[in-house]
């Protein structure tokens, strides 16, 4: 299988494609913000490049260690979120919001190299659904025409899949059939992306055993969009786990939270969400991000990715009750 090119610091490729852009962000100001901005993330980078941790076995260094990246992602933040360069770079451009993505790729890069090179982890198109559009059924006797719907998440853990299908002879008929159809030689002009080769198709895609979701801030309308993203997620694979990270906060307590279907939500600030507009006045005061919050996120992560996952009706029955707690 071919590796991938996946870049998981998006929040770096994020800064260069600004810095390269042809048309935009070529004035005077931006170049000298981008110049600023360029030498404090290289910094950050670099920071938790050197710094190795937590790894998939515990260790008592652990929370020391996790403590030091929430501490660099705080100064990073502080220093990105100042007023000039937030109304310079609005939320349009994700300069902002892809800061958290890229801390998760820092945050659980050493746990997820211990499970292998093979091992998918950052931002990525992933598996959503399949289906078959044949252009007639006479194609579809020849190969089965799949489509891989992919659905995009900010961060994910999980594994790259190849998968072939082709068209088989129904068990009950003749295994030497008289007639051999010819193979449509031309794809339709919307077919997924695809390699075939005789009557043999094969697709290539990402399925997520962790996803997360990242927000500055999250309201009710963007909780109902997770909790149908992870309800489609835990329906093709039922040992996923779904998480929504955000900095604020934008629901009020009339929201039942137990009828979504995500697995945690976690505030790093564990405080309300104010326009940014209003976050620059001298009296507002902003919480610090919490090292409680990124623990409990980088704990549950670490035992989801190495418990047992066996299930199913068989094992439940042998105990009595059917779903796990």
């Amino acid at each position: 299988m071919p590796k991938s090119d996946r870049n998981p610091l998006v929040h770096g490729s994020n800064l260069e494609q600004k810095e390269n852009h042809r048309t935009k962000y070529r004035d005077v100001g931006s170049k000298k913000y981008l110049s600023e901005i360029r030498a404090e993330y290289d910094k950050w980078h670099s920071a938790n490049l050197e710094l190795v941790g937590p790894t998939s076995t515990p260790t008592a260094q652990d929370e020391a260690i996790i403590a030091t990246r929430v501490e660099l992602l705080s100064k990073y933040k502080d220093f990105l979120d100042q007023q000039h360069y937030a109304e310079k770079f609005d939320s349009r451009s994700n300069l902002h919001s892809s800061v958290l993505e890229e801390f998760l790729y820092y945050l659980f890069k050493d746990l997820v190299r211990d499970f292998g090179e093979n091992a998918l982890i950052g931002k990525s198109h992933t598996f959503k659904d399949i289906f078959f559009v044949p252009p007639k059924y006479s194609e579809m006797l020849k190969r089965p025409y799949a489509r891989i719907e992919k659905k995009d998440h900010d961060f994910v853990i999980g594994a790259t899949i190849q998968v072939s299908f082709e068209a088989a002879t129904p068990p009950e008929k003749d295994e030497n059939p008289r007639e051999v159809l010819p193979l449509l030689k031309e794809e339709p002009e919307n077919y997924s992306e695809v390699t075939v080769t005789g009557n043999t198709e094969t697709h290539i895609f990402d399925i997520p055993v962790v996803a997360i979701e990242c927000k500055t801030y999250l309201d009710k309308t963007m909780l109902e969009g997770s909790s149908r993203a992870a309800e489609d997620l835990k329906a093709r694979n039922p040992n996923s786990l779904y998480v929504v990270l955000m900095e604020w906060i934008k629901l009020t307590s009339n929201v039942n939270l137990r009828k979504y279907k995500v697995d945690q939500i976690y505030v790093l600030r564990q405080q309300k969400n104010t326009d940014r507009e209003f976050r620059y006045e001298e009296k507002y005061v902003k919480n610090s991000i919490n090292l409680v919050v990124v623990q409990h996120l980088f704990h549950k992560v670490r035992k989801h990715l190495k418990m047992d996952w066996t299930g199913g009706i068989e094992h439940g029955i042998e105990r009595g009750w059917l779903i796990d707690e």
